[in-house]
């Protein structure tokens, strides 16, 4: 059976659609084609033209059609260079090597952008390891450069580290935390590898960085310090409270070991109504919460300390935010629970950072959100092993999809 469409439709440039037909099994719609003559064959090395020592024919795989599989057969042209050496000429739709056009390739990368590389691989009855041979150089060719050299304009950035896989392979990200977009992104979470961001900044752009977000950790403090010392560091506040709320948790931990059973049976199911606002809370939860820190004066202290920590974040100045940590510190320092005296110490330690909140109110919102979609990219593909494509895959996640994952037509 043989079906008659526009050759234009088909777009295979260079090529003249002899045949369209489905293959006598029924599995696969074969599109049969010629060389076009009126082309000149070229020496893809040198761009020279040449004579045509013979044609070759190859199969290539193209986007379904009309939901079967579709197998192309191209003609190409061996091009004589001199004696001894010839060379097939390019295909303007398929890369040499590659048994897939580019719209197909651009159909897998789109595909893979959502849905995880075994569950494409079984959509197109393609082998694992070819999507994301696929998808890696796609994404490699296509995707805009992260060149720190060509940022301009930058006042406010925020830095983190990504896992690829639990406790495997750290990254160093790096935001625009005005225009929200990733600017770089690089295997490893040292002082060196963030500094090797900031070197490369011109010295127009640097100067004009007034803050950057990050967490505790020491090592991006160390890069900042050095390369850009005029700036602020900032240790936002879903960090502080996070390590507040590991306060938090060991402390409801020990309590638990020293209850009775019916404390024990009490503080069941209390983790988590611990750390959430009492806004969050329904009335059900309210009661179970209140009955609780009426029995236990340590997580009642705990979680009264919660709500006067959140509210540093409201002070005006600099100085005023500082003073409120200091009494905060003060009353922690009077308690006899270990957990909550080493992070007063801590936030005695970082106070300078955590306090810079009120002349940037700089937060690391945008950070957590580019997280979120790191994490959900390590969901789907359960782990990534290979860093170099996880690398693509967390810029690939930077920028809006607004493509549909089938080229337009021109």
């Amino acid at each position: 059976m043989t079906i008659d469409i526009s050759q234009h439709l088909l777009r295979l440039k260079g090529q003249r659609v002899n045949e369209i037909e489905l293959a006598e099994d029924g599995a696969k719609v074969i599109v049969q084609c010629s060389r076009d003559a009126r082309r000149s064959a070229i020496d893809p090395a040198t761009g020279k033209k040449g004579s045509i020592n013979q044609h070759i024919r190859r199969q290539v795989n193209d986007i379904p059609f009309f939901g079967y599989p579709c197998v192309i057969e191209i003609e190409l042209a061996q091009v004589f260079i001199s004696k001894g050496e010839r060379r097939i000429e390019a295909c303007p739709f398929v890369d040499k090597g590659c048994r897939f056009t580019h719209r197909f390739c651009h159909l897998i990368s789109g595909l893979c952008r959502h849905l995880s590389i075994l569950a494409v691989s079984r959509h197109l009855g393609i082998r694992w390891e070819t999507v994301k041979n696929i998808d890696k150089a796609y994404l490699m060719e296509t995707l805009p450069a992260l060149d720190p050299a060509q940022l301009a304009g930058l006042e406010y950035i925020g830095v983190d580290e990504v896992a690829r896989a639990k406790g495997h392979d750290y990254m160093t990200v790096v935001y625009d935390m005005v225009g929200g977009h990733l600017i770089w992104v690089e295997a490893g979470r040292t002082a060196e590898v963030f500094s090797r961001f900031l070197k490369q900044l011109r010295p127009d752009t640097a100067h004009k960085i007034k803050a950057v977000s990050m967490d505790m950790g020491p090592a991006y403090q160390k890069a900042v310090r050095e390369s850009l010392p005029m700036a602020d560091i900032v240790f936002d506040r879903f960090h502080v409270m996070k390590n507040y709320s590991k306060a938090i948790h060991n402390q409801r931990r020990l309590e638990f070991r020293k209850a009775d059973q019916s404390g024990k049976e009490l503080m069941k199911g209390t983790h988590y109504l611990l750390l959430k606002n009492a806004d969050k809370l329904n009335e059900k939860q309210s009661n179970k919460l209140q009955t609780l820190l009426e029995s236990n004066s340590n997580l009642n202290t705990l979680y009264v300390l919660k709500e006067q920590l959140q509210a540093l974040w409201s002070a005006p100045s600099f100085e005023g935010m500082s003073e409120q940590l200091e009494n905060w510190c003060l009353i922690a320092d009077q308690s006899h629970m270990l957990y909550l005296k080493k992070f007063a110490k801590s936030l005695r330690k970082h106070c300078v950072g955590i306090c810079n909140y009120a002349k940037h109110k700089l937060t690391s919102a945008r950070i957590e959100a580019g997280n979120v979609s790191i994490g959900m990219i390590r969901k789907r593909a359960r782990g990534i092993r290979d860093t170099e494509y996880f690398k693509l895959k967390i810029r690939q996640s930077s920028i809006p999809d607004n493509q549909s994952i089938l080229p337009r037509l021109n």
